[in-house]
This record gives C-alpha cells, sequence and structure tokens, in this order.
C-alpha cells in the first residue's frame, strides 16, 4: 500500500524519453516513490521525506536512469506528482 496520495501523476517529456531509451516505465519509479523508496537522496532528506508523509510537506525522490538523473516529486496537497530530469527542477 502506498504510503502517501500521489494526486494527479504527470511528467516531462524529457523523463518519458528518457525511461523510454533505458527500457523502464516511469511508473517503476514512481511506484518505488511511493512505497518509501527515496532513491539516492541522502539520509537527511530520507527523514525529511519521512517527515513530509507524518505533516503533509513535499516529498522527493531522486534516481539514476542510465546516465541521467530523475527526480519525482509529489507535492505538499498531494495534488500533482511530477517526473523530471533534475536538471529541469
Amino acid at each position: 500500500m502506498a504510503l502517501f496520495r500521489l494526486g494527479q501523476v504527470v511528467s516531462t517529456p524529457a523523463a518519458l524519453e528518457v525511461c523510454e531509451a533505458a527500457g523502464i516505465s516511469p511508473w517503476e519509479l514512481i511506484r518505488k516513490h511511493a512505497y518509501g523508496d527515496f532513491g539516492l537522496v541522502d539520509k537527511e532528506d530520507v527523514q525529511a521525506n519521512q517527515d513530509a508523509i507524518a505533516y503533509e510537506d513535499r516529498i522527493v525522490s531522486k534516481y539514476k536512469v542510465e546516465k541521467e538523473y530523475l527526480y519525482v516529486i509529489t507535492e505538499r496537497d498531494r495534488s500533482v506528482t511530477t517526473v523530471m530530469l533534475c536538471s529541469e527542477y
């Protein structure tokens, strides 16, 4: 069971291209994010995400896909979750 609501799930075209080229579905990253596998964020950010789940703040995950890094970000009001390249942030 997911730890929080994702809201509307969207992605930038560049993030979709990276996933497609790597042969993975962006849903794999979204699932990890929703179930608490925040990827490559540091320990402080893991704690911040755990606090954000409890106190309704923004949740940020970071994953490496091929040579690119992607963020999955759920906004504090849980209205939207976005998949994007880190360079697009």
